[in-house]
């Protein structure tokens, strides 16, 4: 991590994690909180690609543009939220989650759903992020 605000810490005394997230997240006090609307793979005239793949590339695309927009990386992420209507092919997810965050990911949960906002979103993922 290269920011001064957000530390992941290992645990101990509880089970070890089962994916790719960190048990604890410690936030420098009186940092700035940013939470963001879910995103979902939607490019910027709207359009959903039919694969829920493409769907999972396209969200990052966006979590990366959200970031960006006010001055925030990946390593300002403390908690991601994921639900999808699928089940995750975890060996593309894991690569492209690993790609973005790096080799110690924050505070992650994941939901398995039977809808979300549209007939067509196979997956969203929320984040919150300090700075």
């Amino acid at each position: 991590m290269n920011n001064n605000v957000v530390t992941r810490l290992s645990s101990s005394g509880i089970s070890k994690a089962v994916g790719n997230y960190t048990h604890i997240t410690k936030i420098k006090p009186n940092s700035t909180f940013y939470t963001f609307s879910g995103q979902i793979g939607a490019d910027l005239d709207g359009n959903i690609p039919e694969g829920f793949n493409q769907q999972v590339e396209k969200t990052f695309i966006n979590i990366s543009n959200l970031l960006k927009s006010v001055d925030l990386e990946p390593d300002n992420v403390i908690k991601v939220n994921i639900w999808s209507k699928e089940e995750i092919d975890w060996e593309y997810f894991d690569k492209i989650y690993g790609d973005f965050f790096g080799e110690i990911p924050p505070s992650m949960t994941i939901a398995y759903v039977n809808a979300l906002g549209l007939e067509a979103i196979k997956i969203e993922i929320e984040i919150w992020a300090v700075g």
